[in-house]
């Protein structure tokens, strides 16, 4: 290959690792998000996705909060897997606290990932969806507005509702009944004091009840962060990327 050839192929060479991007509103405001590119990423090869959602701290504005690339699933694909990790993961920001389907920073997550999934080529049928603690709860709220979007999810310490009740209750049931077919593996701290792990557990009975076959990892003695134990597990991965939309 001659210079100017090799030039050419280096500049057209995607960027990989962690890449900061930036999404342009329809208001005119712009959001900076991460996506991680895999060391071996290839323009024209099929590659998963991922979605991640935050939890309440990494929230935009939120005082000795972190960023959302440094707790969850970010640090543990910095860690040994880096190299190896095998998806473009997605990793926007909340700008206020909540990732609820009908929300302002959900939607725009939604847009972000539409937009990686134009920038780059990745597989349609190979789309996953976590979050944890506020990114549990936008985990469930996105798969039952989005079921057909989702290869699998894995929701970390969250729940589908805060309220009690046979309102709330039946609602619980009419979104089980929207992600029954949908991979599931959740995950939650058995002596979690600030989401309680009764909520994991009712959408897991829900699930089953509506003919589902979701994983439930209940971790005991273990409180709120669960999700540092959920993503340095290797057959957390090995399960994630096996699932595939038909």
């Amino acid at each position: 290959m001659t210079f100017a050839l090799l030039s050419l192929a280096l500049a057209a060479a995607p960027d990989t690792g962690f890449v900061d991007k930036v999404f342009k509103n329809a208001d005119g405001h712009e959001s900076p998000y991460v996506v991680f590119v895999p060391h071996g990423y290839e323009k024209g090869k099929p590659t998963p996705v991922v979605l991640f959602l935050h939890g309440s701290g990494e929230t935009k504005g939120d005082k000795g909060g972190k960023m959302p690339v440094e707790q969850g699933i970010g640090p543990h694909i910095k860690g040994k897997r880096e190299k190896t990790f095998p998806a473009v993961a997605v990793i926007p920001q909340a700008e206020a606290r909540g990732w609820q389907a009908d929300g302002e920073s959900a939607k725009r997550a939604m847009l972000m990932l539409d937009e990686v999934m134009k920038e780059y080529t990745v597989d349609p049928k190979r789309v996953y969806l976590t979050g944890l603690s506020m990114g549990g709860f936008g985990t469930w709220s996105l798969a039952a507005a989005h079921p057909d979007k989702w290869a699998a999810i894995v929701p970390i310490c969250g729940g589908l509702r805060w309220g009690k009740g046979a309102d709330a209750a039946d609602a619980t049931a009419q979104a089980a009944a929207k992600i029954k077919d949908i991979p599931c593996w959740c995950w939650h701290g058995g002596a979690d004091g600030v989401v309680k792990p009764e909520l994991s557990r009712e959408v897991i009975d829900a699930l089953k009840k509506a003919g589902g076959k979701p994983r439930y990892t209940e971790l005991e003695g273990v409180g709120h962060n669960s999700w540092d134990s959920c993503y340095a597990t290797d057959d957390l991965y090995a399960w994630l990327f096996k699932q595939k939309k038909p």
